[in-house]
């Protein structure tokens, strides 16, 4: 019989709230104060690693609330609402905030510690780590539904994720210039995985291998 501990211990009364609605709302008022009312809030929001090691800590969770375009922001916000939606009605509302906030923010710890190690300052902004996370959660609870890339060729949900992994590590291995921007989404998959299988105790290959 399985004891569960403090790690994997389920929140009680765990009701949809339809916390990814907040969470895309809270993304667009974060991008139409930074891009229109006060874009010198994008420098105390955005993760800069000066800045983090002067104490600006908070960088590590409001930097995924931060958008470098609306492109980038609409791409994000359709994911999250289309995917996270379905996730957060099977594991619930606070298992939900708990998961992205969480995997957002490791994914930004991994890729500010790539920026110190390399000696590079960027600006890091966007939910790519928590959106990935997403993704890879989705296709576990959802191995058998149909993504269509590009509107037209339908893919199963797990096969899109190990794509999209495979897409991320060859980024990382062969990008130029000292860029390790690709990091992070790829941290947000291998987090993810890690959550599912220390909190939610699953593992994603089993599931993967069962459907694929």
């Amino acid at each position: 019989m399985r004891h569960s501990s403090i790690i994997n211990r389920r929140f009680k009364n765990d009701t949809y709230r339809n916390f990814t609605l907040a969470l895309v709302i809270l993304n667009i008022i974060v991008y139409v104060v930074t891009s229109l009312i006060y874009p010198r809030a994008t420098f105390y929001l955005a993760m800069i690693p000066s800045l983090v090691l002067h104490g600006w800590l908070w960088q590590f969770v409001t930097y995924m609330f931060v958008h470098g375009g609306f492109s980038h922001l609409l791409f994000n916000m359709l994911s999250l609402y289309i995917f996270g939606s379905m996730v957060e009605r099977r594991i619930g509302s606070k298992e939900f905030l708990l998961f992205y906030l969480l995997t957002g923010t490791l994914s930004g710890v991994v890729s500010f510690i790539s920026y110190y190690l390399s000696g590079t300052n960027v600006i890091l902004v966007g939910a790519s780590g928590a959106i990935y996370g997403v993704l890879l959660m989705f296709a576990v609870f959802f191995p058998y539904s149909r993504i269509y890339v590009f509107g037209i060729l339908p893919v199963r949900a797990p096969i899109l994720v190990v794509v999209y992994a495979l897409i991320e590590l060859y980024s990382q291995v062969f990008s130029r210039g000292g860029s390790v921007a690709p990091l992070t989404p790829l941290s947000g998959l291998v987090i993810a995985y890690l959550y599912c299988r220390i909190r939610m105790r699953i593992n994603p290959f089993d599931v993967f291998k069962r459907t694929l």
